[in-house]
């Protein structure tokens, strides 16, 4: 063997022993430290807390979406992403007056609507424990749990004084990720506009692995029904999953680049570009955001817009572009949620607002030139309890002649959406009839 190939093999040596003996030597003193808080800490402290705790810390030096996941943790992330969980099947919410849990909705045909819950009703206590206090998460937590196990609800029904003691049998739930405006007589959605000629409305509420299949269903109802134009709500819509956005997408861009990522280098790492498959190319959409539009969301309403497929009404969004990877850890240990990329729009503006992003730098998604139409913190709250109790079903209401349940107060209530419904009017032929 040549002398010089010699020197490479050694230098290689040399530099892969000094890489293995700086990790050895971290590794071994995060092995001692964790040994010693375990062995001469004042309490008895179990090993598996200070191991999460550790992964907790060093995930919280990174950035803001990169994270430890503990065990439990990481099975409820897969169940929300999936759509499908062990519970009683009912939507709740915390009474902005009186603080206190409430069904916002008994999903049709679950074990909660089967066992008499019903829209408005206070959940006074789960399994004997008060929910005084209790936070939606932990409210929730509590009442899901295997399929076949029961639970009981102290409920209160709001024209009743006494509260009952429900004995539910928790199932598999599966939750919607597409929701309409009102309810039919059934408890299904009415997804077209009351007074506009086929103009649906259509909110998607997450990006799990099923809302693009429940998406196209929906749509292709609609469109046998003689669907006209659309609008799609993404307001308050935290995200999910890329795939899913890139599925939407695929609903309505026939060609072109959907939405890329990029590295730390600034490198193109994947182009994802349209299937070429879209059955609604054609279809006129306005696609409604604000300032709690993230992630998933913005990939969608950036493409439509960027591919000249939808006018965007509402407010900037919120500028989350950045790709987290879900890497699991060996031994059931759960999981380490990394940062690995950002987000770019097709026309190559990147969507992530950086650290030391202003105003006047390009991120998020814009509404388009006069559709900006904002909304005010306590006029937000006050759209946000008009929008759930819109939601309600309630199984007992006395029904309009058509079949809906009465309204306290239309759409005009939600300007943002009026300013939808009057682009349609100026452009197309939905009017109010």
């Amino acid at each position: 063997m040549p002398r010089r190939n010699l020197h490479v093999l050694w230098l290689a040596a040399v530099i892969s022993l000094a890489c293995y003996v700086k990790v050895d030597r971290q590794g071994r003193m995060f092995v001692f430290a964790l040994n010693e808080v375990e062995d001469r800490y004042l309490e008895k402290i179990d090993r598996q807390d200070l191991f999460e705790g550790a992964m907790e810390g060093m995930m919280s030096r990174l950035d803001d979406y990169s994270a430890f996941i503990s065990p439990n943790t990481y099975q409820e992330l897969e169940q929300t992403l999936n759509q499908e969980f062990g519970g009683v099947g009912i939507q709740i919410l915390l009474d902005p007056d009186t603080k206190q849990l409430t069904v916002a909705n008994p999903l049709v045909g679950s074990p909660a609507y089967e066992a008499g819950v019903r829209a408005g009703d206070r959940i006074l206590r789960i399994d004997g424990e008060s929910t005084q206090g209790l936070s939606l998460e932990d409210a929730a937590g509590r009442m899901r749990g295997k399929p076949g196990e029961a639970v009981t609800l102290t409920v209160l029904h709001p024209d009743e004084s006494e509260p009952l003691d429900m004995e539910v049998v928790r199932a598999i739930i599966q939750e919607d990720a597409v929701l309409g405006d009102t309810r039919n007589a059934d408890g299904s959605w009415n997804y077209f506009l009351e007074g506009y000629d086929k103009l649906a409305y259509l909110r998607i509420n997450t990006f799990g692995e099923k809302t693009a299949e429940e998406l196209g269903r929906v749509l292709e109802e609609l469109d046998n029904a003689g669907l006209k134009g659309l609008i799609i709500d993404l307001r308050n819509d935290p995200g999910g999953l890329l795939g899913a956005a890139v599925e939407v997408c695929n609903l309505f861009v026939k060609s072109g680049v959907i939405v890329s990522t990029r590295g730390r280098d600034g490198r193109v790492r994947r182009a994802v570009d349209a299937k070429g498959t879209a059955p609604f190319t054609t279809l006129p959409i306005a696609v409604l955001v604000n300032q709690y539009s993230a992630s998933a969301s913005e990939i969608v309403a950036a493409c439509l817009q960027d591919h000249g497929r939808a006018v965007i009404v509402g407010e900037r969004t919120y500028g989350k572009g950045t790709v987290q990877e879900i890497i699991e850890l060996e031994g059931e240990q759960g999981a380490i949620k990394l940062t690995t990329s950002s987000y770019w729009r097709p026309s190559g503006q990147n969507i992530h607002r950086t650290k030391d992003a202003n105003e006047s730098d390009a991120w998020g998604v814009s509404p388009s030139p006069g559709y900006e139409v904002k909304v005010q913190d306590e006029e937000l709250a006050d759209l946000v309890r008009w929008r759930l109790n819109r939601d309600l079903y309630r199984r007992d209401a006395v029904l309009e002649a058509d079949g809906t349940e009465p309204q306290e107060d239309g759409l005009e209530k939600d300007p943002q959406l009026m300013r939808a419904i009057q682009w349609f009017r100026d452009n197309y032929s939905t009017q109010s009839t």
